[in-house]
């Protein structure tokens, strides 16, 4: 390959690559790696450049006379650190001292790390989740077996706590498998034909027991669009395009959490209603409001929501019935609806959780 070829094909690529030439020195870079390394490079030692002890005593191998190998780098800036698998291939013959030109090439692999710690953050809080009820089950068969084997009352209340912990884990499993379900279609854009008002009717019929057990109002506000947001499909209603079961599932998710942590005798209000779209989502869409009364959320636990079993209060949310998966399942659901999910909360002031979805 000559040296215009060679430039024209790093030129080409968009991972950074460096071209080291059979002395050390960088003998040619693309536009990525002068922008992940500066300007100054060309011309520079290698070792001045990269100055990472692994990398370099990879590289001195290969250009020794060593296979084409590889190696892990990692950069740091203000946004993180980031991690490059670093592919080192020998390139023409070797020079006068036996030492070969080579060819850098740098891909970010920062996602695969962070999804092998997120899986092994999954898998301990599945585990932790499990182990909790399992360890106070089997307890309680070990107590029925031996001390409390003739006692009817304790036998009786063991067996209660039995099955609540079994639901518990039931509720669990299930989620999880919901969880996985949506992350699964989370890139498949929903056919169906919904009609988002009789959709929060349902929630509010399936939900309406509980709320008046609890002596909590529920009850749906519209707001139609104004005729010229919807430019001429006046008799859109509140139809969209979507999936009508996991909408269910997002609007019972959010209200049941507001009747859960509103309080009782405290109301819950769904608002439905047109706006104009902001950001990526342009035009009219359809924004859902679920608001409670409760005692609000600290701001500094916002942005953590909806992530996987993250609670602001672990004890409260078991003791309600809590798998700490909900939001994160309401999150990929109104993703796959190229949706946006909103929490506005102040201590003391209650709650709003807004879906707003595009029409189409």
């Amino acid at each position: 390959m000559s040296d215009t070829q060679l430039v024209e094909f790093m030129a080409s690529v968009p991972e950074p690559m460096l071209h080291l030439s059979s002395q050390g020195q960088v003998d040619g870079s693309n536009a990525a790696a002068r922008a992940l390394f500066g300007d100054w490079i060309e011309g520079r030692s290698y070792a001045t450049v990269l100055r990472q002890p692994a990398l370099l005593g990879r590289i001195e191998a290969v250009q020794a006379g060593g296979a084409a190998g590889d190696a892990r780098m990692q950069v740091a800036d203000q946004t993180g650190a980031t991690q490059f698998r670093v592919l080192i291939t020998p390139v023409g013959a070797a020079g006068p001292r036996g030492q070969r030109a080579l060819l850098l090439h740098f891909t970010d692999i920062t996602h695969l790390r962070e999804a092998e710690e997120m899986r092994r953050d999954f898998v301990a809080n599945v585990s932790h989740e499990l182990r909790t009820p399992l360890t106070a089950v089997l307890g309680f068969i070990e107590t029925l077996r031996g001390p409390a084997r003739e006692d009817v009352a304790a036998r009786d209340r063991f067996l209660g706590i039995m099955e609540a912990e079994a639901r518990r884990m039931n509720r669990l499993v299930s989620d999880l498998l919901s969880l996985s379900r949506v992350e699964s279609q989370e890139r498949q854009r929903p056919s169906g034909d919904v009609d988002l008002r009789a959709v929060l009717e349902g929630v509010i019929a399936a939900l309406r027991p509980g709320a008046e057990d609890q002596n909590s109002a529920l009850t749906l506000e519209t707001r139609p669009a104004a005729p010229a947001l919807l430019m001429g499909n006046e008799g859109q209603g509140f139809r969209l395009r979507g999936d009508r079961d996991q909408l269910m599932q997002v609007f019972l998710n959010l209200t049941e959490n507001a009747l859960k942590y509103g309080g009782e005798g405290r109301p819950v209000t769904l608002r439905l209603g047109w706006e104009e779209g902001a950001g990526s989502l342009k035009g009219p869409v359809l924004r859902v409001d679920v608001v409670d009364r409760g005692d609000g959320i600290d701001p500094l636990h916002i942005p953590r929501l909806t992530e996987r079993f993250y609670r602001v209060d672990t004890h409260r949310s078991r003791a309600m019935g809590g798998t700490g998966l909900g939001l994160a399942i309401v999150k990929h659901i109104v993703n796959r609806h190229r949706g946006r999910l909103r929490i506005e909360s102040h201590p003391g002031q209650g709650s709003v959780f807004s879906v707003i979805l595009p029409p189409e």
